[in-house]
């Protein structure tokens, strides 16, 4: 049975992929790479022994990466094998195109461009990389707790990594979640819609768990199992008993941050709107602004 997370890199990167697989493992997290182990014997055969014992993999995208045909082997033969993908960005001003592009196309990404600018930038992405394994395939890894050493005075201990039961989404300005109230729309619509709010403090209403949807993806609430869609005309955020176009989403990564707290940006699909937030209230806007970054938890 699969039971790693495999790291996928260019050579050029060995250092810093070597890094986080150390923090990986030290994590509790069950973590492959060529150097620790990974390689003996024929090369070509342990590699895919590395993708067949793979949940995970994570492919750490740069130029060098793409144009290295061993990588392309290696996520080429992952990805026939539906393993699941969850990349990391490396190089800033770029984008993977060509076959990286179409096999991680909508795929969200985890930003670890500027991760070695200090010990507090390179905490926080693999903080970010930790969430989205286990938000992708938490319920098929086995964790273990962190081993720490014993010492007079120990550090804090780490949470135990877990699988959460869906995204969590707080706005990066006004910090309000995006909350199912359970509540039907007055005066009630004819598909007996109900109110989606902002809350304060997050909740089991604050999770949705996302479905991959054609060219699309669907939130649906973990407590109510109602879908997350949008309103053009009412400028208004609701939820579904079943999902439509209107429920509908993009999700991409936030370019414009630098913060590594998992920075998305939401896009209706069907009315290209963004979602945002001004004055505590939901609002969809027709092009990008600050008002429009979300951080997922």
């Amino acid at each position: 049975m699969p039971s790693h997370i495999m790291l996928s890199y260019q050579w050029d990167d060995q250092a810093l992929v070597k890094k986080i697989h150390d923090r990986l493992k030290d994590d509790g997290l069950p973590v492959w790479m060529d150097i620790e182990g990974g390689v003996t014997g024929n090369i070509n055969d342990s590699m895919a022994a590395g993708v067949e014992e793979a949940v995970v993999i994570c492919p750490f995208m740069t130029p060098a990466y793409q144009a290295s045909r061993s990588c392309k082997k290696e996520l080429n033969y992952a990805d026939t094998r539906e393993v699941i993908i969850v990349p990391a960005m490396l190089t800033n001003n770029w984008e993977a195109s060509e076959w990286l592009g179409l096999i991680t196309a909508g795929l969200l990404w985890v930003d670890f461009r500027n991760a070695q600018k200090d010990e507090e930038h390179f905490e926080m992405c693999l903080r970010s990389l930790e969430e989205e394994i286990m938000f992708n395939a938490g319920h098929l890894l086995a964790v273990e707790e962190p081993q720490r050493e014993q010492v007079d005075q120990p550090e804090p201990s780490k949470p135990h990594l877990k699988k959460k039961p869906g995204r969590g989404f707080r706005h990066a300005l006004s910090k309000l979640y995006i909350h199912e109230s359970g509540e039907q729309i007055i005066p009630p619509t004819e598909d007996s819609r109900n109110t989606v709010e902002l809350n304060e403090t997050a909740g089991d209403h604050c999770y949705w768990v996302e479905i991959k949807g054609d060219g699309c993806k669907y939130y649906r609430n973990v407590v109510t199992n109602r879908y997350l869609g949008f309103d053009p005309s009412r400028n208004q955020v609701h939820s579904e008993v079943s999902p439509a176009a209107s429920e509908e989403w993009l999700m991409l990564v936030d370019l414009t941050d630098q913060s590594h707290q998992r920075a998305v940006i939401m896009k209706n699909k069907h009315s290209g709107r963004f979602l945002a937030v001004h004055n505590g209230h939901f609002i969809g806007l027709t092009s990008y602004n600050e008002d429009c970054k979300w951080f997922l938890e």
